[in-house]
C-alpha cells in the first residue's frame, strides 16, 4: 500500500546552513517510517526544480543531492518549500522561474502546498497566496506584506492553515506545523505520540510575538537621541510625553511629529515598547518577582505589567519566563 507522498521542492545552488533545520524537520517527521504510529506512513521525495538531478552546496564540504526531478512534484500529495535564497527575500534577486512554474503546476494538480522559513515568498511570487491569510518569520513579515499587498500577512502566528496552503513562522515553527499536518492526516493521538518521540510539546502556547526582539529599534535622529537615551535610563519613573519633549527642547506636538518621522511610532508607543523590552530582559535574566519587575519598568503594578505584556507579547510574563528562564540569575 502506498503512503502519502511528500515532496520537497529545492532549487540547485548554495543553501544556507540554517536551511538544514527545516530540511531535518521534514526528514524526521515525513521521511522516517513510524510503523508503530501508522502504516503506511509518508513517502518523502527530494525534488530538484530543474529537469536533471542536481546538488546544492550547504557549506563545510556538505551537499544536498536531489534524487528526483520536477515531474515528481506533480505526483506529490503535499509539496514543501522549505526555503529560498536569502537575497530573494532581502534583495532584488528574483525567485527562480523554474521553482515558480513547478509550484503552480503542483497546486493546479491538487497538491497541498506548505511553506516553511521564507518559502512563502516563493508561493507569493507564484501568485498562490493572493487573498489568503499566511504567516512568516516576524523579521520577514513586513517585507512580505510590502512586496505582496494582496496577501494577508499575520506576522504573529506560529503557523496558518488555509486549507490547501499552509505556512509557518520559520525555524522551530516548522515542528509546530509538521505536527499539525500529522494531526490532520492521522489524528491527535498519533501526533501526540510523535511529539513525545521528538521531545517537543504537541501544541505550543502563545505565538511568535513572544520571540520578537523588542529591544531592536530604529536609530533616533540626533535631536531625539539624548532625550530617548535619558528615558531608557529612567523607565522606572512615571515618564510623560511632555517630559520627554522638554528634554528634547521641543513642544509636545513637535516632539510627537519628529518621533513619527524618525522612529515610525508615537512617543507613547515607543515608551511602551521600551518598558516591555526591559521587562523581557528582567524576566530572562533575573528571579525578580512580577510585582518588582512591574515597578522597575514603570508599569507600577504587576497587574498593569501582565495586561500590557499579554496584549503585545501574546503570553503572560510567567509563561514568557518559563520559555526563556536561565539556570543562573544575577543577585538582586
Amino acid at each position: 500500500m502506498t503512503g502519502h507522498v511528500v515532496a520537497i521542492a529545492v532549487t540547485p545552488g548554495a543553501l544556507h546552513p540554517w536551511d538544514l533545520y527545516e530540511l531535518g524537520v521534514i526528514a524526521a517527521v515525513f521521511g522516517t517510517p513510524h510503523p508503530d504510529l501508522a502504516d503506511p506512513w509518508y513517502e518523502l521525495r527530494v525534488c530538484s526544480v530543474l529537469p536533471a538531478a542536481a546538488e546544492s552546496a550547504i557549506g563545510g564540504g556538505a551537499y544536498l543531492r536531489a534524487e528526483y526531478g520536477p515531474d515528481e512534484l506533480l505526483r506529490a500529495d503535499t509539496v514543501f518549500v522549505p526555503s529560498i535564497a536569502y537575497d530573494c527575500v532581502t534583495g532584488d534577486r528574483p525567485v527562480p522561474p523554474e521553482l515558480l512554474d513547478g509550484l503552480r503546476a503542483a497546486h493546479r494538480g491538487g497538491a497541498r502546498m506548505v511553506a516553511l522559513c521564507n518559502g512563502m515568498f516563493a508561493l507569493a511570487a507564484a501568485g498562490l497566496l493572493d487573498g489568503r491569510r499566511v504567516t512568516a518569520h516576524w523579521e520577514h513579515a513586513p517585507i512580505l506584506a510590502r512586496r505582496h499587498p494582496a496577501v494577508q500577512v499575520d506576522g504573529t502566528a506560529l503557523y496558518v492553515d488555509d486549507g490547501d496552503i499552509l505556512t509557518s513562522g520559520g525555524m522551530t515553527a516548522a515542528v509546530d506545523l509538521s505536527l499539525h499536518l500529522v494531526r490532520r492526516d492521522f489524528g491527535a493521538a498519533v501526533a501526540n505520540r510523535l511529539a513525545r518521540r521528538l521531545v517537543t510539546p504537541p501544541r505550543r502556547s502563545g505565538d511568535q510575538a513572544q520571540f520578537v526582539d523588542l529591544s531592536v529599534q530604529a536609530r533616533a535622529e540626533a535631536d531625539l537621541g539624548p532625550a530617548l537615551e535619558w528615558a531608557v535610563a529612567h523607565l522606572d519613573q512615571p515618564l510623560t510625553v511632555e517630559a520627554l519633549a522638554a528634554r528634547a527642547t521641543m513642544s509636545p506636538r513637535t516632539f510627537h511629529r519628529r518621533m513619527r518621522q524618525s522612529m515610525g511610532v508615537t512617543p507613547k508607543q515607543w515608551l511602551l515598547t521600551q518598558r516591555l523590552a526591559r521587562a523581557q530582559a528582567l524576566l530572562e535574566s533575573t528571579d525578580f518577582g512580577i510585582e518588582r519587575i512591574g515597578r522597575l519598568c514603570g508599569f507600577g503594578t504587576a497587574a498593569n505589567l501582565r495586561r500590557h505584556f499579554a496584549a503585545v507579547v501574546g503570553v503572560t510574563p510567567a509563561e514568557y519566563r518559563r520559555t526563556f528562564e536561565q539556570r543562573e540569575s544575577p543577585a538582586a
